[in-house]
């Protein structure tokens, strides 16, 4: 027998699961601490169909003729991934102890690859979005660009979790992959050099007295980044304020909350639904220092995920008017549960909807303002239309 033939009889391995650090989004999608009542428990009954595993490591210790092939650490690791992809969700999967070690450093702020976040649009492999400046952008990867092949392996239908891995690497080296551009029919081969990717996720530039804010991910420190520069425009006199979240991939549900907490007095920024159908409103954090301002956010078809929490809640309440195109869709909340060997799940733990209850996942959100304009076009826009209106309010304030 050979092993590829037995994936099927260990792949239900059980693992013992330890809670660790949530995932930011290295494959594009919203991570956070669950509240304690959506939290799982650590330990379940085993099922009596799981006695198949250990009949199986028996069998295979007795009849398999090439016994130096029998590592326990191995098999245990491939069962784990191959009970994972018996589910058939794209945003969960296993990560490998080193791989998972540096996943986590990146949600610290750094990591090495190429600076892009995959995910999964009807089972194809795509690219969400390209970090600005990164190997990925310097190298014409897009949204919506079909991953075909990863060094010549087929990627057309690998789950973001594995794909990443795979792309990952050491700053230096370099990654072929096959791409096929959105509206293209023919494929291109595209090699990019790793680079340390900087993840800092909080620029600000003043546009006269509109500033210009834009967050590229949400990362452990977005929040209080965030915090930071609403107290510098505010102080240079900022009348209005451009939120630029395109091409956000998303990343911390504690960076969605504390964003938008930032622009809510009160309030639920998103309802979390479990498997068992338990409810968790994630409430609005009090001190948020631009209620008042007259805000827009720009968003696009790689706004996803946090950024789709974050648009939802501001549009719903009518704090925010969004201008751009369709988000992407993403909303399902996603664990990263560390084990004993140091290797990683990503874990599929909930979906998210938006405060007045739209669901996000596999719909987006449609923004107030739908526009073709794209880059610096579309904050100019974005600037007219709140000039405009601070001159309306000035004018209503004189008369």
């Amino acid at each position: 027998m050979h092993l590829n033939r037995c994936t099927i009889l260990y792949r239900l391995l059980i693992v013992i699961l330890l809670f660790s650090s949530i995932l930011g989004t290295s494959c594009n999608f919203v991570d956070g601490n669950l509240p304690n009542k959506l939290a799982p428990s650590a330990e379940a009954s085993l099922p009596p169909e799981f006695s198949i595993i250990a009949e199986s490591w028996r069998m295979l210790s007795e009849t398999y003729v090439d016994k130096d092939k029998l590592d326990a650490k191995t098999l245990s690791q491939g069962a784990v991934k191959g009970m994972l992809e018996a589910l058939d969700d794209p945003y969960t999967g296993y990560i490998d102890p080193e791989s998972h070690k540096d996943e986590m450093a990146g949600f610290e702020g750094r990591y090495q690859g190429i600076g892009a976040v995959l995910g999964s649009t009807e089972g194809q492999l795509v690219i969400v979005s390209p970090f600005s400046g990164s190997p990925a952008e310097k190298a014409g990867l897009k949204t919506g660009d079909k991953i075909l092949k990863i060094n010549d392996e087929d990627a057309s239908k690998m789950p973001p979790v594995e794909a990443s891995q795979k792309i990952r690497g050491e700053a230096g080296t370099s990654v072929r992959l096959l791409i096929q551009h959105e509206g293209e029919t023919e494929s291109i081969d595209v090699e990019i050099v790793r680079a340390e990717i900087p993840l800092e996720s909080v620029s600000v530039e003043m546009r006269g007295d509109i500033a210009h804010i834009r967050i590229s991910q949400f990362l452990r420190p977005t929040g209080g980044d965030l915090r930071d520069a609403l107290e510098e425009v505010i102080g240079k006199g900022a009348k209005g304020i451009v939120l630029d979240l395109r091409n956000n991939p998303g990343g911390t549900l504690d960076g969605a909350i504390d964003v938008t907490s930032q622009f809510l007095l009160r309030g639920i920024v998103a309802d979390v639904v479990d498997g068992d159908g338990n409810h968790a409103s994630l409430r609005v954090r009090p001190g948020g220092v631009a209620t008042n301002l007259p805000l827009v956010v720009l968003v696009n078809d790689g706004s996803a995920s946090a950024s789709e929490i974050v648009a939802g809640a501001l549009q719903d309440y009518g704090r925010a008017k969004l201008a751009g195109s369709k988000t992407f869709g993403k909303g399902s909340v996603q664990k990263v549960l560390t084990l004993e060997d140091g290797s990683g799940l990503h874990v599929t733990a909930a979906h998210w909807f938006t405060p007045n209850g739209k669901p996000i996942n596999g719909v987006g959100i449609t923004p107030d303002f739908q526009l073709d304009l794209e880059g610096e076009k579309l904050v100019d826009w974005a600037v007219d239309y709140l000039q405009s209106q601070v001159n309306a309010n000035l004018t209503t304030a004189s008369v």
